[in-house]
C-alpha cells in the first residue's frame, strides 16, 4: 500500500491529479541518480557498446543474480569505514545538495536567492535505494515551478537543459564534513556517476519509452526496498553482535554491520546511532521524502482512501449517508473474581470422586 501511494504521489507531481494541476506536465523537469563514491573495487558487469556484458576485473562474466556481484574484490582493502559513514551522511548531503541546487537555478537566470523565490520553486521527490555494494544512492523526480509551486507556471527563462546543469553543478559543489577517526578526516560527496536526464513522453533512452508513469513506477518500486532486499542485510535491529555469528548474511554485509557497531560505540559519533541502525548499514534517513510544494501528500491520499471505502460500504448497505449504523451496544460487565472471591470459589470445589454425587443435608 505504501509503494502504490508513493507511485500515486510520483505521479501527480508528473503530471496532475489528486489535487495538483495537469500543468505540471509543461514544467521542466529530470529525473536524476545520484551515486555513492567509491571504496574499493567490487565484482561488477560492466557493459560495452550495445549494452553488451563484459567480464569483470577478476576475470568471471558474471550472472545478473551472482551472489558475488557487489562484493569487495579484495576485502582486506575495501574502506568499510568510510562505506558506513557514507550511508550515515547520505541524508545531509542530500539536503546540502537541494540548498546548493536553489543557488544554481537562481545564478544561472541572472538572479540573487531572494529574488529567485519571487520568479520561481524547485520542487523534488525522492527515494533511497542500497546498491549491491550495499551503499545508498538516491533517485529523484526534480522540477521548476512558478513562485507558487505546481500552481503556477515557470517563468520562461525556467528550461529542462538550465536545470540539468544547476543539478551537475550543485552536485559537484555538494560536501558534507565527516568525523576525524584517528587522525583521518572524512569529507563526502556523491560518486561520479552522475545521471540528469530529460523526462519526456517518448523517444527516450536509446527509443525505450520514459513516461511520467514509469518513472513513478521505477521510483515507488524503492519505496519499501530495504538494506535486507538489495543487499541481504538484517530487516530488524541487533540487539548483540554475537548475533551475527548465527545470520545468514554475506562475508561482505556482516563486515559491514560489524564496522557500524564498533564506530558505534565512539562518543564522538553518537549522534549518528550506528548500532541502532547497523542492519541499515549506517543509513537512518527516510526512504521516501519530497518537497512541500510538489505534489499532494501521503495523509492527503490515507484520507481519500478511506473516504471511499465509507462510501462503498455505505453504498452496500444501502444506508443514507451521514447515518450511523449501531451494530452492537456494549455494556462494562466487570474484570473477574476479587481475591476473596476467588478463595470462596476454591473452598467449594468438590472432593476428588465425588463429582457428580447428589447433595446430603
Amino acid at each position: 500500500m505504501y509503494r502504490r501511494d508513493t507511485f500515486h504521489l510520483i505521479t501527480s507531481g508528473l503530471r496532475g491529479g489528486k489535487g495538483v494541476p495537469e500543468r505540471v506536465a509543461t514544467h521542466p523537469r529530470v529525473f536524476a541518480t545520484f551515486t555513492a563514491p567509491g571504496f574499493g573495487p567490487v565484482h561488477n558487469r560492466p557493459t560495452g557498446p550495445a549494452r553488451t556484458v563484459r567480464r569483470c576485473r577478476c576475470g568471471a562474466l558474471h550472472d545478473q543474480d551472482d551472489p558475488a556481484l557487489g562484493t569487495p574484490l579484495d576485502p582486506d582493502t575495501y574502506d568499510y569505514e568510510a562505506a558506513v559513514l557514507w550511508n550515515a551522511h547520505a541524508g545531509p548531503l542530500w539536503r546540502r545538495f537541494s540548498i546548493y541546487l536553489r543557488r544554481e537555478v537562481a545564478k544561472r537566470a541572472g538572479l540573487t536567492q531572494r529574488a529567485f523565490r519571487e520568479y520561481a520553486r524547485v520542487s523534488f521527490a525522492k527515494v533511497a535505494e542500497y546498491q549491491k555494494r550495499g551503499a545508498v544512492h538516491f533517485h529523484a523526480v526534480i522540477r521548476i515551478d512558478g513562485p507558487e509551486g505546481g500552481d503556477t507556471r515557470p517563468p520562461a527563462w525556467a528550461t529542462a537543459a538550465l536545470l540539468t546543469d544547476a543539478i551537475r553543478a550543485a552536485a559537484t559543489a555538494a560536501r558534507v564534513d565527516g568525523p576525524v577517526i584517528d587522525g583521518r578526516a572524512h569529507t563526502f560527496a556523491f560518486g561520479r556517476q552522475l545521471d540528469v536526464r530529460t523526462i519526456r513522453s517518448a523517444d527516450f533512452d536509446g527509443g525505450q519509452e520514459l513516461t511520467e508513469r514509469a518513472v513513478a513506477a521505477y521510483i515507488a518500486k524503492y519505496a519499501t526496498k530495504g538494506a535486507e532486499t538489495a543487499t541481504g542485510a538484517l530487516d530488524r535491529p541487533l540487539k548483540f553482535l554475537a548475533e551475527l555469528a548465527q545470520l545468514d548474511i554475506t562475508e561482505h554485509v556482516r563486515r559491514l554491520i560489524r564496522t557500524a557497531w564498533t564506530l558505534g560505540a565512539r562518543k564522538d559519533l553518537e549522534h549518528l546511532r550506528l548500532r541502532a541502525w547497523a542492519h541499515m548499514l549506517g543509513f537512518r534517513g527516510h526512504f521516501s521524502t519530497k518537497s512541500r510544494r510538489y505534489s499532494t501528500t501521503l495523509g492527503a491520499l490515507r484520507d481519500a482512501r478511506t473516504e471511499w471505502r465509507r462510501a462503498q460500504a455505505l453504498e452496500a448497505d444501502g444506508t443514507a449517508s451521514g447515518t450511523t449504523l449501531v451494530l452492537a451496544h456494549w455494556v462494562y460487565a466487570g474484570t473477574g473474581l476479587t481475591d476473596a472471591e476467588t478463595w470462596l470459589a476454591e473452598t467449594l470445589e468438590p472432593a476428588p470422586g465425588t463429582e457428580g454425587e447428589p447433595t446430603r443435608g
